[in-house]
């Protein structure tokens, strides 16, 4: 799941500065797990906008709205407030709900109200952890499920880095070096082979330094136009 921290206020507040009227608009996705985007959120940070405008000498009016995914179109048509009725919308979705919206609605400021952090899983009570950096070329197959690209400081495709020491990552002793992770699970799995064959280098096209990435399914295409020409 991607996960999602909220800005501060006093960050949020600048962004709505130029607005008198304005819609919270929450996501029932990612961000409703990690409770930082969801109705709950969405209606609790109305009311703190609401409160704190009239402290700060600011004409502001915010009401709030949530959706069950803003990444979807399939979803917009559930909205009971329009965000045309208002000068803007602050979603609290991730990045991803926001550039969408955004191309849904053009003549309307769309505003982040969160920072998107990462990709990963609720270890324990209000704890998610980093699983994935959508790198596009997926390793898990080889390193006993364990990510280096997220989870090595230096992202190496081929470890250990001469800076870890006693299993400790150089960056910090409270982390783990994950390419000696790495080798304790292939170790147990058997598997120390895989651990010892030399990686080509990424391919960085596949990352974000190809440019925005799209995914394409043909022939789900086809069937829409199937069914439109029918």
């Amino acid at each position: 799941m991607i996960v999602a921290e909220r800005k501060p206020l006093d960050e949020i507040i600048d962004l709505l500065r130029p607005y008198e009227k304005v819609l919270v608009l929450g996501c029932g996705s990612c961000v409703t797990v990690c409770l930082t985007g969801g109705e709950k959120q969405a209606q609790e940070l109305a009311s703190q906008l609401n409160l704190a405008a009239g402290g700060r000498d600011m004409t502001l009016h915010a009401d709030f709205d949530c959706i069950t995914r803003q990444c979807d179109r399939e979803f917009i048509d559930n909205l009971e407030k329009q965000p045309q009725n208002y000068d803007a919308v602050l979603s609290i979705a991730c990045g991803v709900g926001v550039g969408f919206m955004s191309e849904l609605y053009p003549d309307i400021p769309l505003l982040p109200g969160l920072n998107t952090t990462f990709y990963g899983a609720n270890t324990a009570p209000g704890t998610w952890k980093e699983y994935c950096h959508g790198c596009g070329d997926c390793v898990l197959g080889w390193t006993g499920g364990i990510c280096p690209i997220a989870k090595c400081s230096k992202s190496l495709i081929n470890g250990t880095c001469g800076g870890t020491h006693d299993g400790k990552c150089e960056v910090s002793d409270e982390l783990d070096c994950v390419w000696y992770l790495i080798y304790e699970r292939l170790a147990e799995l058997d598997r120390l082979d895989q651990y010892r064959t030399m990686r080509r280098p990424r391919d960085w096209g596949l990352n974000r330094s190809g440019g925005p990435r799209r995914l394409t399914h043909q022939e789900v295409m086809e069937l829409e136009e199937e069914d439109s020409n029918a």
